[in-house]
């Protein structure tokens, strides 16, 4: 089981009071929420091994390069004293103070955290997927992370619609009937449509269902792009002078849009741990944060 950190502890964030606060007043609600979360997981799940995948660059500069707009609007670009500057991530100020706690008690747990300078969490995740030797779930709120979605390695994800106790099983069946496409043609839907989330201008008046279309008669973006230029090919004038208006933007998209698969990751024992790996530490930062009832309730259910 791979988690998207961030994506979430930024669901806990917003699902959990922050009335929830440690000894000293400081909020914790994203990280007894996360705590919460993971208990969940573990226990509706049973994974073998379990990893807590995090973004140490969520907007990469070789991604901006390609595509100057990707996340751009995410960018504060007039921060207040004290607030995210123009190269950081505008979160709420009561949350960014928590991610070092997460971190700290996840380490103490024993819980494997990886992540890699220069990458998202969504390339940590395709990388270990890639490796992995049997079935994989995927935990996010992320749609990109859908293209990796592969039912013959047993690839799924795991996507929450409320808290993580009511999750979308998303297989190719599901892709196949929400969008046209499977988990390898998802990326390719992606970037023709776009994503304004991310910052993805997509290409104009082609839209999801359209994508989809093409998708299905061309195969993937190459047969599209081939179609393009094939005067005999049955796309519309429209769609082909779209398509080669768009060749600039097409020829660096699947580059962005598409999850790396060979980041050097460090190499880490990802079996879920039974008792914590610091014991002390975990009890100390338990007493700090008051993590109470959240923290029990998922060693409870790692001993189990």
């Amino acid at each position: 089981m791979l988690l998207d950190t961030a994506s979430l502890y930024f669901r806990a964030y917003f699902g959990v009071p922050d009335s929830v606060k440690a000894p000293d007043g400081t909020p914790v609600n994203a990280v007894r929420g996360l705590l919460d979360f993971i208990a969940r997981l573990v226990q509706d799940h049973h994974p073998d091994d379990l990893v807590a995948c995090m973004d140490f660059d969520w907007r990469p500069q070789w991604r901006v390069d390609l595509i100057p707009s990707y996340k751009a609007h995410r960018v504060a670009t007039e921060a207040p004293a004290g607030s995210p500057g123009p190269d950081e991530e505008e979160i709420p100020d009561t949350l960014s103070p928590q991610v070092p706690v997460i971190e700290q008690v996840l380490d103490a747990l024993g819980i494997a955290r990886v992540g890699a300078a220069g990458y998202e969490a969504d390339d940590v995740i395709g990388t270990l997927t890639g490796r992995a030797a049997g079935p994989v779930d995927v935990v996010t709120g992320d749609r990109d992370l859908f293209q990796l979605v592969d039912d013959r390695r047993g690839v799924r994800i795991l996507y929450p619609l409320k808290g993580v106790g009511t999750l979308q099983i998303t297989d190719e069946a599901l892709l196949r009937e929400k969008y046209g496409v499977d988990g390898s043609g998802y990326a390719d839907l992606a970037l023709l449509r776009g994503d304004p989330s991310d910052g993805l201008p997509g290409v104009p008046g082609i839209g999801e269902k359209t994508a989809a279309k093409l998708l299905d008669a061309y195969g993937d973006l190459a047969g599209i792009m081939a179609a393009a230029d094939d005067p005999a090919s049955k796309l519309t004038p429209v769609q082909r002078k779209r398509l080669t208006d768009a060749r600039p933007y097409l020829a660096v998209a699947p580059t962005v849009v598409r999850v790396a698969t060979d980041v050097g990751i460090p190499d880490v024992d990802q079996a879920l741990p039974r008792e914590p790996a610091d014991p002390e530490r975990l009890e100390a930062l338990a007493a700090q944060w008051g993590l109470g009832g959240s923290l029990q309730r998922l060693l409870d259910t790692l001993r189990a």
